[in-house]
């Protein structure tokens, strides 16, 4: 019997090609409205569990609302003051305006901390847009304004018997409006810190601000009781049109026709401050 040998042919079969990576796929990032969406949470998420931020933060309108009250309401009002119109029902438009302005301004202090911390240089390895987080911050701010608008309108009805002529449906209208001018005014001070990027001359300008401000306006006295020299700055205050606006509505009173100055002045300040705000962020840290 043969034995025949079986030689193995060889495999005509071409060997596997190795695993090669292909080429690379750079990520466009999440779209604009998703960035804004998410950082604004992570500034609410930021309120929530610091809530010591919101009480801090109603303090100095809550203690002006009492001490101008108390002090103020038992004095002979001016002679153009308003008739029929108590000192409560007068300087509250002035604090909720006050709060506006105090809330525009946290709005550019936490720009700085986000400068500071070292979220701005992660976020800028990322395919994200620089001006997402400036409109998350001014959002977020926003909301905090409401909460605390609430609160200050709910402790004057409820502890000093605050009660609007203009009815519930004109106090809600002047509340809204002072919320648009707090997040028209926070982009001025997100401006100043995307400039500035310093915690002491964001709150040196705060105080510079605040008080030429409210003071040199018709927050807490009719601008006609004014000396000469200080109405004429009232006049040209911008805040002296917020102001009267919301005073006007809330107490159904004239001049409610002041909202389209109040308005266009407001838009004209987030524009500016949105474009110097973009410009001035993206300068290297």
């Amino acid at each position: 019997m043969t034995t025949q040998q079986v030689v193995a042919k060889p495999d005509s079969t071409p060997p596997a090609p190795e695993d090669t990576p292909g080429p690379a796929v750079a990520w466009d990032g999440t779209s604009f409205l998703t960035q804004v969406r998410v950082l604004t949470g992570r500034s609410l998420r930021a309120l929530v569990t610091d809530p010591g931020v919101i009480v801090f933060g109603l303090a100095q309108p809550v203690i002006l609302l009492f001490l101008l009250t108390q002090v103020f309401s038992g004095m002979g009002m001016p002679p153009h003051f308003p008739k029929g119109i108590s000192y409560l029902d007068f300087v509250m438009p002035a604090v909720l305006v006050d709060n506006a302005v105090h809330s525009a301004i946290q709005s550019g202090i936490g720009v700085v901390d986000d400068l500071k911390n070292g979220m701005v240089a992660r976020l800028r390895c990322l395919p994200i847009h620089p001006s997402s987080l400036l409109i998350a911050r001014s959002l977020s701010n926003l909301v905090r304004a409401a909460v605390q608008i609430v609160i200050v309108i709910v402790l004057a009805v409820t502890v000093l018997g605050y009660s609007p002529k203009g009815g519930t449906g004109k106090l809600v209208a002047s509340a809204g409006l002072v919320l648009f001018i707090t997040w028209t005014l926070g982009w001025a001070f997100i401006a100043a810190a995307a400039w500035l990027r310093r915690a002491e001359p964001m709150q040196n300008l705060a105080v510079i601000a605040i008080f030429p401000l409210l003071f040199a306006s018709s927050a807490y006295v009719p601008i006609a009781d004014l000396p000469t020299w200080l109405g004429t700055v009232a006049k040209a205050n911008p805040l002296t049109y917020a102001i009267d606006t919301t005073r006007a509505l809330a107490l159904d009173l004239p001049g409610a026709g002041a909202v389209v100055p109040a308005l266009l002045i407001s838009v004209g300040v987030a524009v500016v401050g949105g474009v110097l705000a973009a410009v001035g962020f993206r300068r290297p840290l």
